[in-house]
């Protein structure tokens, strides 16, 4: 169906459609998005300075935002959008639209392809769908709060996993401006694991780890600090794909939380146990 006339129909049920009908639009925005963020990927992007990696990065996100934004607004008039990615806490009561454009930004100016573009719809600060999408694959990650995680319409599900010792696990590294505490503690995380975990896997970002412990095939992911952007996809998918996502101390996560764990149920309590060492 072309564009316009998917976009008309948005328009005509903007405010009064389901939950699952504005997950199915979403996914189509962000597939708009990620074509458009495709079109330029594959040369390294060369930059000398710091200011001009942030230009670049600023100009893949503003090629997916221009994308992004009016088709979502067009969904929920109503819903506000959460300006800074890399932010984290509580939101204020009602609908955000939770975005990243360019997940993984820094790997598609390398030409690797880890990155993705998300987007999650948040009301009262609890996440009520989410589209990810890997422009390189095709593949497209969705959730429904009580309506389960799907890849292309097929269902989700953890691994069944009960022995971390047999167990691949993955982590994100921290920002490069990141407390020096924060990341002291990262690293004495991975030690821990690498003794108790099969494999450790360190890379960014941290929603493509967290769409693999949704599919099942990655057992727990952890991080510590991190921006809404970054976990709200994945911990949506991680539960609704039958998952345990706390904090690294086994406590409800929330956006405010210090901390991050997403596991198979069969390992959750061993990785708290290993991340608290």
């Amino acid at each position: 169906m072309p564009d316009s006339t998917q976009t008309t129909g948005v328009a005509a049920t903007a405010g009064t459609a389901s939950d699952a009908d504005l997950l199915a639009q979403t996914a189509i925005a962000v597939r708009a998005a990620g074509s458009a963020l495709r079109e330029r990927f594959g040369d390294v992007v060369r930059y000398r300075t710091r200011e001009e990696l942030m230009r670049a990065l600023a100009d893949n996100d503003d090629l997916a935002l221009e994308i992004l934004r009016p088709r979502l607004e067009l969904l929920r008039p109503q819903a506000r959008f959460v300006e800074d990615e890399l932010a984290g806490g509580a939101l204020p009561s009602g609908e955000w639209w939770v975005l990243d454009p360019a997940e993984g930004n820094v790997n598609h100016l390398h030409a690797l392809p880890e990155w993705a573009v998300t987007a999650t719809l948040v009301r009262d600060n609890q996440p009520v769908l989410t589209a990810v999408h890997l422009p390189l694959s095709g593949e497209t990650y969705t959730a429904l709060a009580g309506g389960g995680a799907h890849l292309d319409g097929r269902p989700l599900h953890v691994s069944r996993t009960t022995d971390l010792g047999l167990s691949l696990v993955a982590t994100s590294q921290a920002r490069p401006d990141e407390d020096e505490k924060v990341v002291r503690r990262i690293g004495t995380s991975i030690t821990a694991m690498l003794f108790d975990a099969l494999v450790v896997r360190t890379s960014v970002p941290a929603t493509l780890h967290l769409l693999h412990v949704a599919a099942g095939r990655i057992d727990a992911f952890w991080q510590f600090a991190g921006a809404r952007a970054d976990l709200l996809p994945g911990a949506l998918l991680v539960t609704e794909a039958g998952g345990r996502t706390t904090d690294a101390d086994g406590r409800p996560w929330t956006p405010e939380s210090e901390s991050f764990l997403a596991a198979a149920p069969g390992v959750h309590a061993e990785a708290v146990t290993t991340l608290a060492r």
